[in-house]
């Protein structure tokens, strides 16, 4: 096991009075755990937020796939889907499959109350990005909902690496314009092409779609300049080799990322062999012990130092002035929730 920085249970301290001085992005990468845990009991319709090794019981499969006689045992959707387009015979059962997929994700919604996806959301700034590899909808809405609360500036930056039911694009212009599924370009006002959604296969050839290229491209940019990384709920599986290249490639040589940090937060993080399994997934881009394991996104820096994480790491490990907590309130409603943002916010737009 190594040694590795443990992520601080969160407490309720006074309120911190760092400026926001940091230039440098705070990036986050989502995977479907994320979106787990920001609807753990389901949806705002109680439906349930599935992972890959769930989505077979979650869109009703396992009767159609019984009739093709796949072998559905280990619930694997990324192994099952490879295997019915390897097959080359089955293109109607796979477009059915993709339908399936689409409809479900199409129909999720978050919750009236604040989520963790709406902590989160909250929790960084315009400087900052997340970038998901989730199909549903549920960051774009927190997004949405929160911008029109608290204004624009309020809401870090989102890219959507495989896709999502949520968005679509018009091409006609650099950068495309990204805006709402069904709605009109804000700047040509056509109708915006609906985003692809990237399914899994053992290759995943981010280039074709060039909406995603575009999104990979712009993530990277973001991660090269990065002070803090956060993955959130991604597991980075095996399969999907060409994703861990892109980061690593973005992030570059571990060895010279000795004043940045990485945090994992993921439930398998809760005992030791999780923990090594967490650290060998991303020891590619780990310097030394320069990253952290947490198992909710409310013992992350983000979630401690929202708004100033960036600042708060950089006077802890570089000036050794570790600053007080100010998580954000997990419990609160929006009410509760505006009257704690505002001081953040008026301290950036006067700053």
């Amino acid at each position: 096991m190594r040694t590795q920085r443990k992520l601080t249970t969160p407490m309720q301290l006074e309120q911190s009075t760092l400026p926001p001085k940091s230039g440098k992005p705070h990036v986050v990468i989502l995977g479907a755990g994320a979106s787990r845990a920001a609807c753990p009991n389901g949806d705002k319709y109680g439906r349930k937020l599935p992972l890959m090794n769930d989505l077979i019981d979650a869109l009703g499969l396992e009767p159609a796939l019984n009739r093709l006689r796949v072998d559905c045992s280990d619930r694997d959707f990324e192994r099952i889907y490879a295997e019915l387009t390897a097959c080359g015979e089955l293109n109607d059962v796979v477009a059915d499959i993709e339908r399936a997929v689409f409809d479900y994700f199409f129909r999720l919604y978050l919750p009236e109350e604040p989520t963790v996806y709406d902590h989160l959301v909250l929790s960084l700034r315009r400087k900052d990005l997340i970038a998901t590899f989730n199909w549903d909808r549920l960051l774009w809405q927190a997004l949405c909902r929160n911008a029109k609360r608290f204004g624009d500036d309020a809401v870090p930056q989102a890219l959507y690496l495989h896709g999502s039911v949520a968005i679509g694009y018009c091409n006609d212009h650099m950068p495309r314009t990204i805006g709402s599924r069904g709605s009109l370009c804000n700047r040509c006002g056509a109708m915006l092409t609906p985003s692809r959604l990237l399914y899994p296969v053992t290759q995943k050839n981010y280039a074709k779609d060039p909406s995603i290229a575009d999104s990979w491209e712009e993530m990277q940019r973001f991660l090269k300049h990065a002070y803090l990384f956060t993955v959130f709920g991604y597991r980075a599986p095996a399969t999907d080799v060409e994703a861990i290249r892109l980061m690593k490639e973005a992030w570059g040589d571990p060895d010279s990322r000795h004043l940045e940090e990485i945090q994992i937060i993921d439930i398998r993080g809760k005992d030791e062999s999780g923990r090594d399994e967490l650290y060998q997934g991303w020891e590619p881009l780990i310097c030394r012990d320069h990253y952290g394991v947490g198992t909710t996104f409310y013992q992350s820096l983000a979630a401690l130092h929202p708004r100033r994480s960036c600042e708060h790491f950089w006077e802890a490990a570089m000036q050794n002035n570790p600053q007080l907590e100010r998580p954000i309130p997990a419990h609160a409603d929006w009410d509760e929730l505006a009257t704690w943002i505002e001081p953040l916010l008026q301290q950036e737009r006067n700053t």
